[in-house]
């Protein structure tokens, strides 16, 4: 089953809808979730259209969805083979509703055997002049590509995405990493574009420039905003773990619960993340 379709008929309906939303975010009611993050109409509607899309292309389809409010255990998932999209209809929904804010993304994941395998990442006005930048990932085929073209293997960078909430304690490999020459971004936006980040430059096609991480690390990483940024790492041959060494817990149990998250996730350039290993447990 080829995915490229689905991209391409996504991407055209999805660059209509988030225009149409960010035409009128004046009149777009916002809503915290239990989780305090935010939620919108425009949520809702872009997760039924990608819902709905799938769904003309794989009719049985398993789906993990952000905003699908489930409480209880996905059974569907955990009987199913392994074959599971995840999404995330906004990833970003605090950029997305301020005008002056462009990072935000629409994301879909194909997992299969129940490990990422292809990736749609749709962010409408992270280019060059509020234009739309496109990534998709093939796990199988090892490709990544921006806008059409492939992207190779990721030079060394100067920067690491250590994202945490505001007003939440430095920690002390902070400290290590400055000392060590990389300069660290701390305020969440996107998880998914930080993600792109460490995997695709970037900076040749944003205004300001937004520069490449040599490493990702995230604690309490929800499946949706992971899991697109975990399959374009893997295209190209990222290491990807815990940050303890563990490897990431995909399968049936992780993947049924309501909310799947890793306790942790680091993804980078192999030598990266093992120095990165080294000096956290320092």
């Amino acid at each position: 089953m080829s995915v490229e379709p689905l991209w391409s008929s996504l991407t055209q309906q999805l660059l209509r809808t988030f225009a149409d939303y960010r035409n009128r975010l004046a009149d777009l009611p916002i809503e915290f979730k239990a989780d305090r993050t935010l939620l919108t109409r425009a949520d809702v509607e872009i997760q039924d259209l990608i819902v709905r899309e799938i769904r003309r292309l794989d009719p049985n389809a398993v789906i993990i969805a952000e905003e699908d409010e489930r409480t209880g255990p996905r059974e569907e998932v955990a009987k199913s083979d392994g074959r599971v999209w995840v999404i995330d209809p906004i990833d970003g929904t605090a950029e997305f509703v301020r005008h002056d804010r462009v990072e935000f993304c629409s994301v879909v994941c194909l997992l299969e055997d129940w490990k990422p395998s292809a990736a749609l990442v749709v962010a409408p006005e992270l280019g060059t002049g509020r234009t739309p930048l496109v990534v998709t990932g093939d796990v199988t085929a090892g490709t990544v590509r921006l806008g059409g073209g492939s992207v190779p293997a990721p030079e060394p960078a100067e920067w690491v995405s250590v994202t945490r909430s505001l007003g939440s304690p430095a920690r002390s490999f902070e400290a290590i990493a400055k000392q060590a020459g990389y300069r660290l971004k701390t305020r969440t936006t996107s998880q998914t574009l930080d993600m792109v980040r460490t995997v695709v430059d970037l900076s040749a096609v944003t205004d300001p420039v937004l520069p490449r991480f040599d490493l990702f690390w995230r604690r309490t990483q929800k499946l949706w905003d992971g899991a697109a940024g975990l399959c374009l790492g893997a295209a190209l041959g990222l290491r990807s773990m815990g940050e303890n060494g563990e490897p990431l817990p995909y399968g049936p149990e992780f993947l049924s619960a309501p909310t799947p998250a890793f306790p942790s996730t680091v993804m980078g350039r192999p030598e990266t993340v093992a120095w990165f290993l080294e000096v956290s447990r320092a």
